[in-house]
C-alpha cells in the first residue's frame, strides 16, 4: 500500500497543516539558518552578554538545598499548589504590608507560569463573572487574545500604542476605557508592556485606576517581569499595588520565567483580590474547579525553588542583586544601540529605544525592514518589529545598527 493511499485511509486526513507561532516560529527559522552571524531577537528570554541562557547562582543554591533535604517527597500538591509559594506570591505583588492580604481578601493558586494563571483566571471569570467582554491593548502580547478567548470570552482592544511618537496613546486609551461598557474586564501589564516596552507614568497610572474604578471595570493585571523591568521589585509592581490599595477587586497573573529565570519550570500564580475574606474563601472554592479536570494539580520543583528563596532573608536578598544585574544589562544595552545608531547617523529619532522599557524595545521598523534585515543580515525578530534587548550584547550590537541603518535607507 502506497503512503498516499495510507494518508487517504487516516481518520486525520482532513487537518490542516497549522502554521508556526508567529513568536515562536522566529526560533524555528533560526535555527535553520547556517550563517554563523545569525542574531535571534525573537526569543523572550534573558541572555548573557555571551549570548547564553542564565540559570542565576540563587536558583542553583536553592536547587541544592532542596536535593540535599531528605524529607522532600514527590508526592501531589493540593489543587490549589504549594501554600509557601501562593503565600510568598501575593507578598511579592500586593507588597509585605498589604491590607488586603492581611485581611484575607486574596486567594492565591499557583499555576502554569503566567500563560496557565492568565487561562485559569480568565475560565473563572467566563463562568462566574457577570460581564464576558475583556480589552486588551492594542498591541499586546499575541497569545493574549487566543487565551481569552478559548476561555470563554469575548475580546475587544483599547488603544495603547502610538506609532508617530513611538510612546503611550494616553487620550486614545482614556477615550476607548471611558466608552467600555461598565463592568467590562481589562488586562493591564503591570509593567514592561510586552511587545512596546512603554509604560503609563505613576501620574497616567493614577487617572486610569480613577476612570476604571469609577465605571466598575475589573482590571486582571499580567505581571510578567517584577523586578526585571526598572531592577526594582517594588517599583516594577506599583501600579498594582495602586489598585489594591483603593479597596477594590481586581486579579493578578503572575510569572516567575523573566525574573527567577524559570523559563522551563512552568512557575506562576494567579492571585484574585475581594471585597471580603467570604467571598475570597468562594471564589478559592471554585478556583479548585477549573484547575482540577485542567491539569489536577501543579508540578512542585519550580514552586519549590521559588518559596525556597523567597522565604529565606539571604536568598532573597542574593537574588534581588541578581535581578539587578540582568535589568541592568538590559538597561545599558538599550544605551549602546541608542549611541551606535546616532554615532552612524541612521536617519530618524531612536530616542524611543532609550525612553522604552524591559526586555522588549518595539523599534519602528515595519514588516518588509524586518524581511531585509532577516534576508541581508541573519537578524531574526518578529515582524512587528520587536527586538529582544535580552538577545543583545556588546559585540553585536555593530552588526544591528549596519542592519537596522541599511533597513531604513533603503527600505520603505
Amino acid at each position: 500500500m502506497s503512503a498516499s493511499s495510507d494518508h487517504a485511509n487516516s481518520v486525520f486526513a482532513s487537518v490542516v497543516q497549522a502554521p508556526e507561532d508567529p513568536i515562536l516560529g522566529v526560533t524555528v527559522a533560526y535555527n535553520k539558518d547556517p550563517s554563523p552571524d545569525k542574531l535571534n531577537l525573537g526569543v523572550g528570554a534573558y541572555r548573557t552578554e555571551e549570548g547564553k541562557p542564565l540559570v542565576l547562582k540563587v536558583v542553583r543554591k536553592a536547587e541544592q538545598l532542596l536535593v540535599n533535604d531528605p524529607s522532600r517527597v514527590k508526592e501531589y500538591l493540593p489543587i490549589t499548589g504549594l501554600a509557601d509559594f501562593n503565600k510568598l506570591s501575593a507578598k511579592l505583588i500586593f507588597g509585605a504590608d498589604s491590607l488586603a492580604i492581611q485581611e484575607n481578601r486574596v486567594t492565591t493558586v499557583q499555576c502554569l507560569s503566567g500563560t496557565g494563571s492568565l487561562r485559569v483566571g480568565a475560565e473563572f471569570l467566563a463562568r462566574h463573572y457577570h460581564e464576558r467582554t475583556i480589552y486588551i491593548p492594542q498591541p499586546t502580547w499575541g497569545n493574549h487574545p487566543k487565551v481569552f478567548t478559548l476561555a470563554g470570552l469575548s475580546v475587544k482592544t483599547y488603544r495603547y500604542y502610538s506609532p508617530n511618537t513611538r510612546g503611550l496613546d494616553f487620550q486614545g486609551l482614556l477615550e476607548d476605557l471611558g466608552s467600555a461598557p461598565a463592568g467590562a474586564i481589562v488586562l493591564l501589564h503591570a509593567c514592561a508592556h510586552n511587545p512596546t516596552g512603554v509604560d503609563p507614568t505613576s501620574d497616567q497610572w493614577e487617572q486610569i485606576r480613577q476612570l476604571m474604578r469609577s465605571k466598575g471595570l475589573l482590571p486582571f493585571f499580567d505581571s510578567a517581569y517584577q523586578g526585571f523591568a526598572s531592577g526594582s521589585l517594588d517599583a516594577d509592581a506599583a501600579s498594582v499595588r495602586m489598585f489594591v490599595a483603593d479597596g477594590g477587586e481586581c486579579l493578578a497573573a503572575q510569572s516567575y520565567a523573566k525574573n527567577m529565570g524559570l523559563y522551563g519550570e512552568r512557575v506562576g500564580a494567579l492571585s484574585i483580590v475581594c471585597k471580603t475574606a467570604e467571598v475570597a474563601s468562594r471564589v478559592e472554592s471554585q478556583l479548585k474547579l477549573v484547575i482540577r479536570p485542567m491539569y489536577s494539580n501543579p508540578p512542585i520543583h519550580g514552586a519549590s525553588i521559588v518559596a525556597t528563596v523567597l522565604k529565606d532573608r539571604d536568598l532573597y536578598n542574593e537574588w534581588t542583586v541578581e535581578l539587578k544585574a540582568m535589568a541592568d544589562r538590559i538597561i545599558s544595552m538599550r544605551k549602546q544601540l541608542f549611541d551606535a545608531l546616532q554615532a552612524r547617523g541612521t536617519p530618524g529619532d531612536w530616542s524611543h529605544i532609550l525612553k522604552q522599557i524591559g526586555m522588549f524595545t518595539f523599534t519602528g521598523l515595519n514588516a518588509n525592514q524586518v524581511a531585509f534585515m532577516t534576508k541581508e543580515y541573519h537578524i531574526y525578530m518578529t515582524s512587528d518589529g520587536r527586538i529582544s534587548m535580552a538577545g543583545l550584547s556588546s559585540r553585536t550590537v555593530p552588526n544591528l545598527t549596519e542592519a537596522i541603518h541599511a533597513a531604513v535607507s533603503s527600505v520603505a
